[in-house]
């Protein structure tokens, strides 16, 4: 007779994966899958609040200043296919373990720069950190939670924690930075990875592999990093050197043709970061397409209101982040309400409506952010609608890019869609700052009327790629590609308060937790 204690695995190609057999194991596995979701996401958008004082401490030029988010969402997102392999290979737990580690030491670090070459450096490393953490967080749920309405629901609370995570950091950016000083937003990290470390030893089980790990792909992962690096840099670099001169056009060059070379080497190695074949899933490249359009408003906008409220409204780094409160509370609506609807409701329909409706939101910012805006006449309205939009996409388009995945590949779908999200929110932060720059140069009003008129260029144009994504996902994304379904008799969604319903030894294998099997 089996021991109730005692965790039963199954096998997944090379890698042996146990089942939980408490809800208090799963309980703690949620809290760690969701506490670094929203630590990574969180680490993306704390620093926008701080960025005038860490532009007065280090001496940062204006151009420079975006380097700081940059070079962690880079390295965060060049190397994420890489860390979701290397959960896959190695083990998951051995590898967020040593994620967390790394993430915490380089947050150490950069909260004691002394220079702004130092702090970017310790950024990028945070990113590499974090390149390990998100992909594996969405694993451990495609794994361990059977298909269905509870993967629903932690998708949805996934999503949330992401999404939460980084209008938190603005609110938290924003009243740490006012009480002491921009450092401490770095600092934060050290006890949150203090306890997840305990947590994740607690709720994540080692997994065990039969036969030898492959060789990782490095040079696939440098390639990728590299590829997206230029053209991030070529893009940012536009306001000094415009679209068709030839350090533009060269550098963009480049980029294209190190992507190239990566998808040469992917098609190559026997284990590659990316399987080309995930790329003729027509559900995951249209999900994939949707996050790298979302991201690039949504990281944007952020970027840029902060500023707003700051530069143009004069509000303190403390004032600023909390007129982000209601973007929590329109992400948590939205996420909710996605959620709930998942097993009922196409998830295409929920990505057209959700990024349509953000897309609104974003409009209405562009028509309100103006040089005599206020809190209630500016912020508070659009906030509401865009995020409860951005929420209501939260469950779809992840589900969406990971169906019909096989199992010992959920590392590498969940790298890609992670990847997206990062890669997506960089370079359309690079862009729209190009954009918010022309405009406000070419402004003929006083210097706030200026920076307002460029700020709300880039916000609308923000709205314009959510308009877009949604349309993509009315037209392209196939019908319950999102694995929607209606429930079976009987069937309902759990509430926000109840547990995950763990495997248990004896389950029947239908009811394995294997990513891919939609039921």
């Amino acid at each position: 007779m089996t021991d109730p204690k005692t965790i039963v695995p199954t096998t997944t190609a090379n890698q042996t994966i146990p089942r939980y057999p408490s809800e208090k194991s799963a309980r703690w596995l949620l809290v760690v899958v969701l506490l670094v979701q929203a630590m990574v996401a969180l680490d993306t958008s704390v620093v926008n609040v701080a960025l005038p004082h860490i532009r007065s401490a280090l001496d940062f030029s204006p151009s420079g200043l975006t380097w700081v988010v940059n070079a962690y969402s880079l390295t965060f997102g060049g190397l994420i296919m890489l860390g979701g392999r290397i959960g896959d290979m190695v083990g998951r737990r051995r590898a967020l373990l040593a994620g967390l580690v790394v993430f915490g030491v380089e947050s150490l670090a950069g909260g004691l720069a002394q220079s702004s070459g130092e702090l970017i450096a310790f950024r990028a490393m945070q990113g590499v950190g974090a390149a390990v953490l998100a992909p594996i967080a969405f694993t451990l749920i495609t794994v361990y939670v059977p298909a269905g309405p509870e993967r629903a629901r932690a998708l949805g609370l996934w999503g949330a924690a992401a999404a939460v995570g980084g209008a938190v950091g603005v609110l938290a950016g924003g009243v740490l930075t006012q009480w002491a000083g921009w450092r401490i937003v770095l600092f934060l990290n050290v006890p949150i990875i203090g306890f997840l470390l305990a947590a994740a030893r607690r709720g994540v089980p080692a997994d065990r592999r039969e036969g030898p790990a492959p060789r990782p792909d490095v040079v696939g992962a440098l390639l990728a990093t590299a590829g997206t690096s230029m053209l991030v840099l070529g893009v940012i670099r536009t306001d000094i050197h415009p679209w068709g001169s030839a350090t533009t056009l060269l550098t963009l060059g480049v980029a294209m043709v190190l992507l190239t070379a990566f998808a040469v080497v992917e098609n190559r190695v026997s284990a590659p970061l990316l399987r080309m074949r995930l790329l003729t899933h027509r559900s995951v490249v249209v999900a994939n397409l949707f996050v790298l359009l979302l991201f690039s408003g949504q990281f944007a906008a952020f970027y840029f209101v902060s500023l707003y409220l700051q530069q143009v409204l004069d509000y303190s780094a403390a004032t600023t982040g909390a007129a982000f409160l209601p973007f929590c509370a329109g992400m948590l609506l939205g996420s909710t309400t996605a959620s709930r609807l998942a097993t009922r409701v196409e998830g295409r329909l929920l990505l057209t409506v959700g990024g349509a409706l953000a897309a609104v939101g974003f409009g209405w910012f562009a028509a309100v952010l103006g040089v005599d805006g206020s809190f209630l006449t500016s912020i508070l309205g659009p906030s509401i609608v865009t995020s409860t939009g951005i929420g209501l996409c939260v469950v779809p388009m992840g589900t969406a890019a990971t169906v019909g995945i096989a199992p010992a590949e959920a590392g590498m779908a969940a790298g890609l869609i992670t990847s997206s999200r990062q890669i997506g929110g960089s370079i359309g932060l690079a862009a729209l700052a190009t954009v918010a720059i022309a405009v406000t140069g070419r402004h003929d009003g006083g210097a706030r009327a200026a920076l307002a008129a460029g700020y709300a260029t880039a916000v609308g144009v923000s709205g314009l790629l959510l308009g877009l994504a949604a349309v993509l996902a009315f037209v392209a994304l196939p019908a319950r590609s999102s694995g929607s379904a209606t429930p079976d008799a009987g069937q309902r969604m759990p509430t926000a308060c109840e547990p995950i319903r763990p495997v248990h030894a004896g389950v029947p294998d239908s009811w394995q937790p294997l990513p891919g099997s939609q039921g």
